[in-house]
C-alpha cells in the first residue's frame, strides 16, 4: 500500500518494478547502456533517491543504480531480526584508528532505498547556526548555504514524507505543525519525559517518518516495532515508498542488484558514464551528467577507485580532500530498570526526545550538541547488548533477558567533529567484483570525549531521576556516516560547491551524506534529502540557463 495515486513498485529482486496509476500498473522506463542519457545517480538511498524522483519530474533522463535488490516489503521482509540482515551493507572493510567503527545495520544499507529502509525513522531539522558553526559557534566549518533556504526545503520533504510530530516543536525558529499528528507515547518514552521533567529540561514527541494515520491507500503504524529491520507494513516514508515510486512514475529507470565499479571521463575531462557490473558481466552506461550518491563510505571509494592518467588522485580530489573529514555521531546509551514493566519494544524505537543540548551553549565544556531519545531495542539486538558490554553468555544471558521486559534507555545522537585525519582511504585488498574495498580510520578527538562524557553523566541522572536502578552505560557505540567529500566555497578546502557540483569535474555531482561539513546533533536523512531537492532545483535552474552541458 502506496500514497495516493501510486501505489506498491510490483518490483521483485533483479526484475523492473511496475508502478500503479490511476487505471492499472504501468511498467518502468527501460534505457540501454547505449543511451546517452542526462544523469546516471549510482545510489538510491535518501541522496539518490530522492533526487532521482526530482530530476525526473523535473523533465531530465534518469537512469538510479543500487547494489542491493529493489525489495517489496509487503512480501519481502519478516519479522525477523536475522532474516533482515539482508538489507545492510556487510561486504567486506577494513576499519581501523584509535576507535575503530563498526560498520552495518548501525550506519549503512544494501538496497534500493539505502538506509533509510532500515532507519529509525527520526527526522530533525539542523539547528541554524549549524550551518555557519564556524563564524557563529566557533568549531566545524561552515556551509556554503543559507539556513532559511534549508528551511523551505526541510518543510518541503516534510511534507514529501508526511511527518508525524508534535504540533509545536520546542527548539529553533517557530515551524508549521507537521502534516499528520505525533504517535502515541509508549512506556519508554514516557521515562525520558519524566527524567527530563525532573532535570528541568524540555522534551516533545520525536518528529517520525511513519504513518500516525492513513495516508491514500497506506496504512498507519501498527507498533509492531521491527522498525529498524525494515517495516513491512510500508507504514514507514522510507525512500523506497515514498521517492522512487514517483521517480519511476516520471519516467526514470532504477537498476536494481547493478554495483558501480568506475566513473569514466572522456578526453576532455568529462565524465562521460559508469561501468557497472550486473547479470554476471561488466557493462557501461552512457550519461550526460554522473552524480554519486554512495554515502559517506561507498562514495569516496568510488571516487578514488575511478582514478586514471588524468586523474591520479582519484576524480573530484584536487584538494585532496576526497575520503577526508568523515564523521560519525555518537550513539552513547544508559540503561536501567524500571519497577514496572516497559516493554520498549512497543512502537518505533524512539517515540520521545529531547534535543535541550543541542541549542542549550552554555554549562557544557565541549563544542557542538546531542540529541538524546528513548529507546526500544529488539530481543536478539538487546541479547548481543548483554554479552559485548558484560560478556554474558548461558545461563547468566538467560537470566538478565529475563529482565528485559522492565528495561529503559536512552541514547544519544551526538556531534563528532570533522578531522581530516578520519578518513576513508582504498585497502589493497579486493572485493567480490575485484574492486579495492575501503579502509576506515578513526579516532575520537578530546572534543568527542567530553561529549560523551557529558552525556552519560546527565543521561544516567535523568534515568536515576525517572526511577530507574542498576544504571550503566554504553559507551562505544556510533551510527551515521557523514562527510569525505565535504561541500563549501573554495575548491582548495572542499570537493563540491553549494549545488553539490564538482569543483574539477563541472558533469559529476555527489548528493549524499558525504557532502556534509559538519553533522550536528540530529540524525541526517532530513537534511540529505533537502539537500537533494535544493540541487535538483539548482540543475533545473542552470539548465534553464544553458549553464549546463549538453542537456
Amino acid at each position: 500500500t502506496y500514497d495516493d495515486p501510486l501505489d506498491s513498485p510490483r518490483a521483485t529482486q533483479g526484475r523492473a518494478p511496475d508502478v500503479f496509476r490511476p487505471g492499472g500498473f504501468v511498467p518502468m522506463r527501460q534505457h540501454r547502456d547505449s543511451d546517452l542519457v542526462d544523469f546516471v545517480i549510482v545510489g538510491t538511498g535518501a541522496g539518490g533517491g530522492t533526487l532521482a524522483c526530482r530530476l525526473a519530474e523535473h523533465g531530465f533522463s534518469v537512469v538510479a543504480f543500487d547494489a542491493g535488490p529493489y525489495f517489496r516489503p509487503l512480501e519481502d521482509f519478516a519479522s525477523d531480526e536475522s532474516e533482515q540482515d539482508k538489507l545492510y551493507w556487510t561486504d567486506d572493510r577494513i576499519v581501523d584508528g584509535a576507535n575503530p567503527l563498526q560498520m552495518g545495520s548501525n550506519n549503512s544499507g544494501k538496497a534500493v532505498g539505502g538506509s533509510t529502509v532500515h532507519f529509525a525513522m527520526v527526522s530533525l531539522r539542523f539547528r541554524p547556526e549549524w550551518f555557519k558553526s564556524r563564524t557563529l559557534l566557533g568549531y566545524g566549518a561552515d556551509w556554503p548555504l543559507d539556513w532559511r533556504e534549508m528551511w523551505d526545503y526541510y518543510a518541503e520533504v516534510e511534507q514529501a514524507l508526511k511527518i508525524s510530530g508534535p504540533v509545536t516543536y520546542p527548539w529553533g525558529p517557530k515551524r508549521p505543525r507537521y502534516p499528520y499528528r505525533a504517535h502515541p507515547l509508549n512506556a519508554a518514552a514516557r521515562v525520558l519525559a519524566k527524567g527530563c521533567e525532573a532535570m528541568g529540561i524540555g522534551w516533545t514527541e520525536t518528529p517520525l517518518a511513519t504513518l500516525s494515520a492513513p495516508r491514500g491507500l497506506a496504512h498507519p503504524c501498527v507498533y509492531r516495532g521491527f522498525c529498524v529491520t525494515g517495516c513491512s507494513t510500508n507504514a514507514k516514508q522510507s525512500a523506497l515508498v515514498t521517492w522512487i515510486p514517483r521517480a519511476i512514475a516520471a519516467g526514470a529507470e532504477i537498476r536494481d542488484l547493478a554495483m558501480v565499479g568506475r566513473v569514466e571521463t572522456g578526453k576532455d575531462g568529462l565524465a562521460t558514464g559508469v561501468h557497472y557490473f550486473r547479470d554476471g558481466q561488466w557493462r557501461f552506461q552512457r550519461a550526460r551528467n554522473v552524480v554519486v550518491a554512495g554515502y559517506a563510505i561507498e562514495t569516496p571509494r568510488l571516487l578514488l577507485n575511478s582514478a586514471n592518467a588524468m586523474f591520479p588522485n582519484g576524480l573530484a580530489n584536487s584538494s585532496g580532500l576526497v575520503g577526508k573529514n568523515l564523521m560519525a555521531q555518537s550513539n552513547q546509551a544508559v540503561w536501567g530498570l524500571m519497577e514496572d514493566e516497559v516493554r520498549s519494544y512497543k512502537g518505533p524505537p524512539s517515540l520521545a526526545i529531547t534535543e535541550h543540548w543541542n541549542y542549550a551553549d552554555r554549562d557544557k565544556d565541549f563544542f557542538g550538541g546531542y540529541a538524546y531519545m528513548s529507546q526500544g531495542p529488539l530481543p536478539q539486538l538487546w541479547a548481543n547488548t548483554q554479552f559485548s558490554a558484560h560478556g554474558l553468555w548461558g545461563d547468566p544471558l538467560v537470566a538478565a533477558m529475563k529482565a528485559y521486559n522492565h528495561v529503559a534507555g536512552l541514547k544519544i545522537v551526538g556531534e563528532m567533529l570533522p578531522q581530516e585525519s578520519n578518513r576513508v582511504t582504498l585497502a589493497d585488498e579486493v572485493d567480490q567484483y575485484g574492486l579495492r574495498i575501503p579502509r576506515i580510520t578513526y579516532s575520537w578527538c578530546d572534543n568527542d570525549k567530553r561529549l560523551i562524557e557529558h552525556s552519560l553523566r546527565f543521561m544516567s541522572q535523568a534515568l536515576q531521576a525517572a526511577g530507574a536502578r542498576d544504571i550503566w552505560s554504553q559507551d562505544d557505540d556510533t551510527c551515521h556516516l557523514n562527510g569525505t567529500a565535504r561541500m563549501g566555497d573554495d575548491p582548495r578546502s572542499s570537493v563540491v560547491d553549494a549545488d553539490c557540483r564538482s569543483w574539477d569535474i563541472p558533469n559529476l555531482w555527489i548528493c549524499d551524506g558525504s557532502v556534509f561539513p559538519t553533522v550536528g546533533g540530529v540524525n541526517p536523512s532530513l537534511t540529505i534529502q533537502a539537500v537533494a531537492c535544493r540541487t535538483a532545483d539548482r540543475i533545473r535552474a542552470m539548465a534553464r540557463r544553458k549553464e549546463l552541458a549538453a542537456v
